[in-house]
């Protein structure tokens, strides 16, 4: 944190609030009227911040609390925080449960909802911005930098607090181009012209403030902090991942192949993903297997396409399974009479299965030889699907990290090749789906009949 923007109660805070650590405590009693914050993973700091729109709205002549959280189950969490503090608390409060909202666009939105004798409520809900647009109060934008559209979310929460309220934004990074780290590098380095209050709280300051003893406490382990941070750091899937979710480093967006702008504005929660799902959905199926025998992962990638939008549907991770198994898993897709096509990874150990799978099912069934060449003309389309938004998956943390993991680089003749390394695997859900976006394509070129000029 800068000179100018040092919070001055945080030295009490530990005395203030004994319940807290620290760097929470810090957050609670910091009244400046914009706060924004760029965390560590899990430390616990919207529990704090629960604690705080409690105070914000149940005191007399308190205002409105309006939290926008990534989605509607962290919502529902933190409005059960809020009911904790509040009985802790004595104040009365009336959880109203979920409400339905009608917006000026004549749109719903699902709002939780508790109130206080106050008079004033919180309302927690996932990011809608036109949820609070003509709202009065304080505003909270949790995981912001998560969010599709950062600025038209902070366009709409900030004349909220015009009449007297507060704007606090929390979040880990998502990358350094975001509109989230704009505002971190606008205090640090550009003067904070707006007048933030900036707390920056990586992992090693949450240990250092005695998070291990807390977890250690909660979950009867005896965990040195070394042997904590060790752990934490081991399970990680590579050092971005490490940077970035746990020391407050975002990630470097200029060598990334697909970048987490374009990976967060494909993401969708709401996809159905299952076998069942597969057997009785209407529309045409696609899929892209990479293949691996041993240390490497193979990975199945199955894709719906509805109208021009490719949804995942399932996909199947193999590691060390035989030849025989994998066959099993494909052959029980290729039966579904949905499925149009299979491109198949037929690079070395892959030749066979896909020379079987072409006996098998005939032209439904592409065998696919990765050359340099062959990985340009997959992974471009596989990237322009994500720029035009024809995609659509669960969030998934190690599918990320293969997203992220590919590079793209020159080699010393002028080419151009694509490599890249996760920490489970060398980015094969990447060149899975790529494989699977290439069936849909071929599919539509030829109608079905003929092969691809990657055969």
């Amino acid at each position: 944190m800068s000179e100018s923007t040092t919070i001055t109660k945080a030295n009490v805070a530990a005395t203030q609030l004994p319940y807290f650590m620290p760097y929470q405590a810090a957050w609670i009693n910091d009244t400046a009227h914009l706060r924004i914050c760029e965390k560590g993973r899990q430390i616990g700091l919207s529990y704090a911040d629960s604690y705080d729109s409690v105070r914000k709205a149940a005191m007399k002549g308190g205002k409105d609390v309006w939290v926008m959280s990534r989605d509607e189950v962290q919502a529902k969490q933190y409005i059960l925080y809020c009911k904790r503090w509040a009985n802790v608390l004595k104040y009365a409060a009336d959880d109203l449960g979920e409400q339905v909202f009608t917006m000026d666009n004549g749109k719903a939105v699902k709002i939780q909802v508790l109130t206080f004798a106050s008079g004033a409520n919180i309302y927690a809900l996932s990011s809608n911005p036109d949820a609070i647009v003509g709202k009065t109060g304080h505003v909270k934008l949790d995981e912001f930098a998560l969010h599709k559209d950062q600025r038209q979310l902070f366009a709409v929460a900030k004349p909220v607090i015009q009449w007297g309220g507060t704007l606090s934004i929390i979040s880990t990074h998502r990358g350094a181009q975001t509109v989230f780290n704009g505002l971190v590098e606008d205090v640090k380095a550009r003067g904070n012209k707006m007048g933030w209050s900036l707390h920056t709280i990586p992992i090693q300051r949450a240990v250092a403030d005695g998070i291990v003893e807390k977890i250690n406490a909660a979950t009867g382990k005896h965990e040195t902090r070394e042997e904590w941070l060790a752990r934490q750091r081991a399970e990680c899937i590579d050092e971005e991942q490490w940077l970035q979710e746990y020391c407050c480093i975002p990630a470097d967006e200029s060598s990334a192949f697909i970048t987490y702008d374009l990976i967060s504005g494909c993401e969708d929660d709401s996809a159905k993903r299952d076998f069942a799902y597969l057997k009785d959905c209407k529309n045409p199926l696609y899929i892209g297997y990479d293949v691996a025998r041993t240390t490497d992962l193979s990975v199945i990638d199955v894709e719906e396409k509805v109208g021009d939008v490719y949804w995942e549907r399932l996909r199947i991770e193999m590691r060390g399974k035989s030849f025989g198994e994998q066959e099993a898993e494909l052959y029980q897709l290729m039966a579904l009479p949905q499925v149009q096509r299979v491109c198949i990874d037929a690079t070395g150990l892959g030749m066979q299965l896909a020379e079987r799978a072409n006996q098998r099912f005939g032209f439904r069934a592409e065998a696919v030889r990765f050359t340099n060449t062959v990985k340009e003309q997959l992974a471009y389309p596989l990237r322009a699907a994500h720029e035009d938004r024809t995609l659509r998956y669960n969030r998934d943390e190690k599918l990320r990290a293969d997203l992220r993991g590919i590079k793209k680089e020159s080699t010393a003749s002028g080419n151009i090749r694509f490599i890249g390394e996760a920490a489970d695997s060398h980015c094969d859900r990447f060149w899975a789906k790529a494989l699977a976006l290439h069936a849909g394509q071929v599919a539509k070129s030829w109608g079905g009949g003929r092969g691809s000029n990657l055969i």
